[in-house]
């Protein structure tokens, strides 16, 4: 629904300035900006998209000149991310799933759906599932038997729930997320070759032949309040106890964690990144793309992972990490600068074994 920018600055805690009764309907980069946008200029670097759009308001910097932009309105943002949040949050009309239950689902007489849940068509809801109020479940969503789902949660289109799975209020899951899968969990009735690499680390006595025999998954998965999980993301169930994901955490796109895997509060963890069984994440951490976590480990309080980091070992409170073993970050920083000067230092070496050899 259209807003005032009286409305948007008062919901923002924003300082707006100019014709306040101003219509908006959409957001808009500066240069694509029409008139019922609210065009996006956060800092003096957008001013000049200004121009060759048609916005009459915009969302600027703290101290800009908005009348000399030739607005007609303006918010100004001190912290311009936070603005775009709530903006974001009041100008997004969410997906279009229809009020109440569509006649073609299936849901078990035992599940319990709460007060003004809304479920789209080609939903399946097994028995003893409980679903809390203000649901919104789009189509082909599947939830297993015996799982509880929260107050105001959004479940989009191919989500799938597994058995005895519980999740807090207000979850959201991206399209085709899967949460309740089987662990990847397997033995051999001998020692493995894996089990005799790990003792060994590198040293076979014999290699011979071996078949997988499956070890079952027992326990669940516990989602905290406040918990996003990205699309096509996976969150393996607990050999025998569940796997944890604690209270406001967020899981990007093609996130795979284990079987056993605990992870703390309001933990970041960003696309294709992948935590082995029965690791430890503390709260607060951020785990950027492409992150690689050991089985078995500890990372503790506020570590932050950058990108294609991985991580071997325990890493301890606060930490910031970076590479392939994972090091403290300034320290692959110069690892990175000693790798760029190997050309220099492998010719240099060679000049000096010739001056050698003829020595």
């Amino acid at each position: 629904m259209p807003h005032t920018i009286r409305d948007l600055a008062a919901a923002l805690g924003a300082e707006a300035a100019g014709n306040l009764d101003l219509i908006i309907a959409r957001a808009a980069e500066p240069q694509a900006a029409g008139p019922q946008d609210l065009a996006l200029a956060t800092s003096p670097a957008y001013a000049e998209g200004l121009a060759k759009g048609q916005a009459r308001a915009a969302l600027l910097w703290p101290g800009a000149d908005w009348q000399g932009l030739g607005l007609e309105a303006a918010i100004f943002a001190p912290r311009s991310r936070l603005a775009m949040a709530g903006l974001s949050r009041m100008l997004d009309a969410g997906p279009e799933i229809a009020q109440g239950v569509h006649a073609l689902t299936d849901i078990h007489p035992t599940a319990v759906i709460g007060e003004g849940a809304s479920i789209a068509a080609f939903v399946v809801i097994g028995r003893g599932v409980t679903i809390g109020p203000r649901a919104r479940i789009a189509s082909h969503v599947s939830v297993s038997e015996g799982a509880t789902i929260g107050c105001d949660a959004l479940l989009m289109q191919g989500v799938k729930i597994g058995s005895h799975v519980t999740i807090g209020d207000r979850f959201i899951g991206q399209p085709g997320c899967v949460i309740g899968g089987d662990g990847f969990s397997f033995v051999t009735p001998e020692k493995s070759g894996v089990e005799e690499i790990r003792a060994t680390l590198g040293q076979r006595e014999e290699i011979r032949e071996q078949a997988w025999t499956r070890i079952h998954s027992l326990g669940a998965v516990t989602l905290g309040d406040d918990v996003e999980v990205g699309a096509n993301a996976t969150i393996d169930k607990g050999t025998i106890r569940d796997t944890i994901i604690g209270r406001g955490t967020k899981i990007d796109n093609l996130v795979h964690l284990g079987h056993n895997v605990q992870v703390g509060e309001d933990c970041l963890i960003c696309g294709q990144v992948g935590v082995a069984g029965s690791t430890r994440i503390g709260n607060r951490v951020v785990l950027a793309g492409q992150c690689g976590v050991s089985d078995n480990i500890f990372v503790g309080d506020d570590v932050i992972a950058g990108g294609s980091t991985k991580i071997f070992t325990n890493v301890p409170a606060g930490r910031v990490i970076l590479g392939n073993p994972a090091v403290k970050m300034e320290t692959q920083v110069e690892i990175n600068k000693a790798l760029r000067r190997l050309p220099r230092l492998a010719a240099t070496v060679a000049e000096l074994q010739k001056t050698v050899s003829k020595l």
